[in-house]
């Protein structure tokens, strides 16, 4: 049994940190910690600070379960921290971790594999900055993509939707662009897919399922991610068999692609013509109550504490 293996661990729900998505991991760590509690893991909530590898030896933490979301939690930095502890953690390890973050290289990646993504260009702020020069309102010389409007204007290395705009005139494009780059020295320029956004939580090395999300925003972002109401979760997609088969394909090589490891949760959208698209893997997914992987699960007959000691398996096995 998973508990057996970890019940004399203490076990530590990494959360926090200092990333834009603060806010969200607490949210995800307190609904982890909560559960560990009352499944009867000896577990402990750790706000991630710059004194982390002294929390975890004065709580004596044997076992972390990351609860983090975009920055270093995300990113490979800290689970190359614990790698260097010894301490074994959830989900995927310190490239795969790295690759999925950085979604410049992870479309790369994907492209290697033959898997569909959407057309984008990569604009470096000090490239954008010699050409453009003082003026930031001026499209004047900017790097412009070959493809057609609307464009998806997004940091190369944040997740939850933070700092993503949606582009459909040229006129908004250098202010945009610069406002983007408040995030991160490197912008991803994507095509907007109009159709469908599916997302498959995927476990281990199986494909548990997927979900459509309707917003009524624009986009999925931020506030329709977050917000109670602001979007309408649709378990199976609206989508045709062979179809919802296709996509839990393409999530899976997705995920095989990076090396990921643990549960992650593959996001994709169709098009019109029902072509899929693979836009970017998720390796600590959300574990909020509107998270999109616990829905998933609960559809396919796993509880949060069942999704929780799942998790926690597969972790042991890794290790």
């Amino acid at each position: 049994m998973t508990k057996g293996l970890v019940t004399a661990k203490r076990i530590g729900v990494l959360m926090g940190g200092f990333s834009a998505e603060r806010d969200v991991s607490v949210r995800s760590g307190l609904a982890i910690y909560q559960a560990l509690q009352e499944l009867g893991y000896n577990s402990v909530p750790i706000d991630v600070g710059k004194d982390i590898v002294n929390v975890l030896k004065k709580e004596k933490v044997r076992f972390a379960f990351l609860a983090l979301h975009g920055g270093m939690g995300e990113n490979g930095a800290i689970q190359g921290m614990l790698e260097v502890l010894g301490i074994p953690y959830t989900g995927s390890g310190v490239l795969a971790s790295a690759l999925a973050m950085d979604k410049e290289t992870s479309k790369k990646i994907f492209i290697y594999h033959q898997l569909p993504v959407a057309p984008f260009l990569v604009v470096n702020k000090e490239t954008a900055k010699k050409k453009r020069g003082a003026s930031v309102n001026s499209p004047q010389d900017l790097p412009v993509p070959a493809f057609e409007l609307p464009w998806i204007i997004k940091p190369a290395t944040e997740g939850s939707s933070i700092g993503v705009s949606i582009v459909k005139d040229h006129s908004m494009f250098a202010q945009t662009l610069e406002g983007t780059f408040s995030f991160g020295k490197r912008v991803i320029i994507e095509k907007f897919i109009e159709g469908i956004e599916i997302h498959i939580g995927i476990l281990g090395s199986r494909v548990l399922g997927g979900v459509e999300v309707s917003p009524k925003l624009e986009f999925y972002n931020y506030e329709a991610k977050y917000t109670s109401g602001l979007t309408e979760y649709i378990i199976p997609p609206r989508i045709d068999e062979q179809g919802y088969e296709k996509v839990k394909k393409l999530a899976l090589q997705a995920h095989t692609a990076l090396g990921c490891s643990g549960a992650s949760r593959v996001d994709l959208k169709t098009d019109k013509k029902g072509i899929p698209h693979v836009l970017e893997v998720n390796t600590l997914p959300g574990m909020t109550a509107t998270s999109l992987l616990p829905k998933i699960a609960q559809s396919e007959g796993l509880s949060f504490k069942n999704l929780i000691e799942e998790i926690i398996r597969l972790a042991v096995k890794e290790s």
